[in-house]
């Protein structure tokens, strides 16, 4: 037995081994921060069109395989994508690489953390597959929530798997508002480094953009909910799709616009943590 746990424990050795190496080249902390800032344009896209689509102003609810391709559409968009890209990829391996050994160069985390390290990492690393896709001409996937529902509710136990996947959702939303009003985003940054001015409005927009993600994910998880107890896949909804549920209920411009300006306060604090991020 002693065996055998050794045999199985040495590719984990290996792993994380692998994973400190990684975690001291200088490299590493520019990706990561790279990284942040491709997460904050990202945001901030979302949240600019959302803005505009509250004010009537040609704006559409996007998610952010939508902001990618927003990013292409423009001048240079490819070169400009290809540098997102990499920021993309930067903070996919950093939240990956500080999953498998626990810690950075300047910071270390908790249980719970590597694990929401884990699944950022999941998901920025597929979000950059996207772009990849964009980049290649393939379109990048599709991306309907709807669609991947539809498929898990045709399986057995599909419907509890819908509904835990929406109280995932909620408990995400959950934890982003807990961030947000405990301030203990804080706790990762650098503040001894920022002057009090700088420290003020970092906190502001932290708080906002933290408060306006625990909307999105709130709703998210509750249209799986939803679609799940009605077995209509159609009822499931992404960061798009959330954003325009807000915007058509009443006053849906007026609470569209305050999430969406929110979410644009999420980026501008991203481009602040590449800054400030304990790596």
């Amino acid at each position: 037995m002693a065996f055998n746990m050794a045999t199985g424990s040495r590719p984990a050795r290996e792993a994380r081994g692998a994973g400190e190496t990684v975690a001291r080249q200088p490299a590493f902390e520019w990706l990561a921060r790279a990284g942040l800032v491709s997460r904050g344009v990202v945001y901030g896209i979302i949240g600019v069109l959302a803005v505009k689509l509250a004010l009537g102003d040609g704006g559409k609810a996007t998610n952010q395989q939508g902001a990618l391709r927003t990013i292409v559409e423009q001048p240079f968009g490819k070169v400009l994508l290809v540098v997102v890209a990499i920021g993309l990829a930067g903070y996919a391996l950093w939240r990956l690489v500080r999953a498998a050994i626990g810690h950075g160069p300047e910071a270390s985390d908790s249980g719970f953390d590597r694990l929401s390290g884990l699944a950022s990492g999941i998901a920025y690393g597929a979000l950059l597959v996207t772009a990849i896709g964009i980049l290649a001409g393939s379109g990048g996937g599709s991306g309907h929530p709807d669609k991947a529902t539809a498929g898990v509710l045709d399986w057995t136990g599909g419907q509890v798997i819908v509904v835990l996947a929406g109280l995932v959702m909620i408990g995400v939303g959950a934890y982003q508002g807990y961030k947000g009003v405990s301030r203990n985003f804080l706790e990762d940054s650098k503040t001894e480094r920022m002057t009090p001015e700088t420290e003020r409005a970092f906190t502001v927009l932290g708080v906002v953009g933290h408060l306006a993600r625990m909307v999105v994910f709130v709703l998210i998880g509750w249209f799986l909910i939803r679609a799940a107890i009605d077995f209509d896949p159609n009822k499931a909804v992404g960061l798009d799709g959330a954003l325009a549920k807000l915007a058509h209920n009443s006053y849906g411009p007026v609470l569209l616009g305050i999430v969406a300006a929110g979410l644009i306060a999420f980026g501008c604090y991203s481009l602040a943590d590449a800054r400030y991020r304990r790596i």
